[in-house]
């Protein structure tokens, strides 16, 4: 049985509309962690359509995804070290102006 890995995805995307696109759709693979950047455990499967979709809302010379694989999910217990004010995974929805 494969099993999940935990990915760190972070996106800098060049037009709004695209990035609120592209924010909606990676609520549906993970956790939102701040402006740009999502936490995921997903599977292969679900790994490849969360490329997939993100590979249909960029534009290939416009637009940057980084997506690291951190491993297996079961095996990672992500810590979260941040510089400036105190880090908390947000819990609330997003302003999108």
């Amino acid at each position: 049985m494969a099993m999940d890995h935990l990915y760190i995805v972070s996106y800098d995307i060049s037009n709004a509309k695209r990035w609120r696109q592209l924010f909606k759709t990676m609520h549906g693979y993970g956790e939102w962690l701040q402006l740009s950047v999502f936490q995921c455990r997903l599977g292969r499967r679900r790994m490849i359509e969360m490329e997939a979709a993100i590979g249909d809302i960029v534009h290939h010379r416009e637009d940057h995804v980084l997506i690291l694989d951190l491993g297996p999910a079961e095996n990672v217990k992500p810590h979260v070290h941040s510089i400036g004010k105190a880090f908390e995974p947000v819990r609330r929805e997003a302003v999108i102006v």
